[in-house]
């Protein structure tokens, strides 16, 4: 039924896209602006396996642009496309409310 809603259900077309634990996490990263994979893996704190699988998942469905420049060793960045970036104001919302709920988990479980 998912596979079925996606592209039709904004909620399932959203879980789609953000599916796996570090599709926000990637996107928080590409937000502050344009990275190497090495930044990444090492900002985000992802196997190497799991980044790349990522990626290349976020770059096929429209979020994330991959920029290969040629040179030796071949350098690659990967930024956020103007669909990515759309994403900034809910990244924004999950900030304020991850901040008030860490502020209840202090004043709930003291």
């Amino acid at each position: 039924m998912e596979n079925q809603l996606f592209g039709v259900c904004p909620f399932v077309t959203a879980q789609k896209l953000l599916q796996g634990k570090w599709a926000i996490l990637i996107l928080h990263a590409l937000s502050k602006g344009t990275k190497r994979f090495n930044d990444l893996e090492r900002e985000i704190h992802i196997t190497h396996a799991t980044l790349s699988t990522q990626l290349k998942y976020m770059e096929k469905e429209g979020l994330v642009h991959r920029e290969v420049y040629a040179e030796v060793p071949p350098r690659v960045e990967y930024s956020l496309t103007p669909m990515g970036r759309r994403f900034q104001p809910v990244l924004d919302s999950i900030e304020v409310w991850g901040k008030e709920y860490i502020g209840f988990l202090h004043e709930n479980r003291a």
